[in-house]
């Protein structure tokens, strides 16, 4: 993963702007999608 471009957002306090980029050749594809949805099921959605 690199991260490049590091500026203040001018249009959010304390904000930055990020250029942000990587790939998916040491960890499938298909698992990271299962990490992103498991992540967002604990965060968002609520039990019973």
């Amino acid at each position: 993963t690199y991260i490049s471009r590091v500026r203040e957002d001018p249009t959010v306090e304390n904000g930055l702007t990020i250029w942000c980029v990587s790939d998916n050749l040491r960890k499938g594809a298909a698992l990271n999608a299962v990490q992103i949805a498991e992540l967002l099921g604990r965060t968002h959605l609520k039990k019973g």
